[in-house]
């Protein structure tokens, strides 16, 4: 800000003015506003952090990076420069973050490989209409969960849940450009490739692999040990362990079955 906050601290309890301002700042009390100022060097890297935060001493965290309030950092932990740990996030040990990462409400694990420009815990999209005709935001409370040794590609975006946490299972490994929507639990050891979107409350089982740019509809469940070809669209739940493609997708055989015909009633119209 370019007020100067310990003087903002000092007038808050004597101008309303100043406890207005105060208030659309989103800092309600002195305490808030010198919480502000508490922030120091990080002795490994050269990036901040506040005296609440659990810090590893093996930590590194590079110049540019800010560890919040409360947030807990594992040993050997590397949050790169840029990165923002929210108040109350936990990083497991060895986990390593990269630059300009978001993390807030949520939990990672231990072995983690966050790739450049991730954010996690962000609010899903989430409204309702009330009975005017109004536009309204669902609460988005809860948390987002990260399993162990799961690597998140660069500008993967992972929604913190509203009725159940977001859970990706450890071992998962999800590419570049992914969006996962509130309330989706993802089992251990899948693999989600490039600008797959999940929407939310979604459930996926373990082993699942999804092809680039696979969309997955709202609150469907898919069995563990399934494979969806790139370009498929999931609008059902899939029960089977199996091979699925097209749109909306089918078991394998039956998406080739489909794709032969249209190929030679196609023909037999150029014909």
């Amino acid at each position: 800000m370019a007020l100067n906050l310990r003087r903002l601290a000092v007038l808050c309890s004597k101008n309303k003015r100043t406890q207005d301002y105060l208030s659309v700042c989103n800092i309600s009390t002195k305490s808030e506003v010198e919480s502000h100022l508490d922030f120091k060097k990080w002795h490994n890297g050269g990036g901040v952090f506040h005296p609440s935060a659990c810090i590893d001493s093996t930590a590194l965290i590079e110049i540019g990076a800010v560890v919040h309030p409360g947030a807990m950092l594992g040993a050997n932990v590397h949050i790169g420069p840029g990165a923002v740990v929210g108040p109350a996030v936990t990083i497991g040990q060895s986990t390593k973050i990269g630059y300009r990462v978001s993390l807030s409400n949520c939990i990672i694990g231990d072995s983690c490989v966050i790739h450049h420009g991730v954010c996690i815990g962000q609010d899903g999209f989430g409204f309702f209409v009330d009975e005017n005709g109004n536009m309204l935001k669902k609460p988005q409370m809860l948390n987002a969960r990260i399993g162990n040794h799961v690597e998140i590609g660069a500008n993967t975006c992972i929604d913190r849940g509203s009725w159940r946490d977001t859970v990706i299972g450890d071992h998962s490994k999800i590419d570049n450009l992914v969006q996962i929507g509130h309330n989706v639990i993802i089992g251990k050891s899948c693999m989600l490739c490039g600008q797959t979107g999940i929407a939310g409350s979604v459930t996926i089982g373990d082993f699942v692999t999804l092809g680039g740019r696979v969309a997955v509809c709202d609150h469907v469940s898919i069995a563990s040990k399934v494979r969806l070809a790139a370009n498929s669209f999931v609008t059902k739940d899939i029960t089977q362990p199996g091979d699925y493609g097209g749109f909306p997708a089918v078991p394998i055989h039956e998406w080739r079955r489909q794709i032969a015909a249209q190929r030679r009633i196609s023909k037999k119209g150029i014909a």
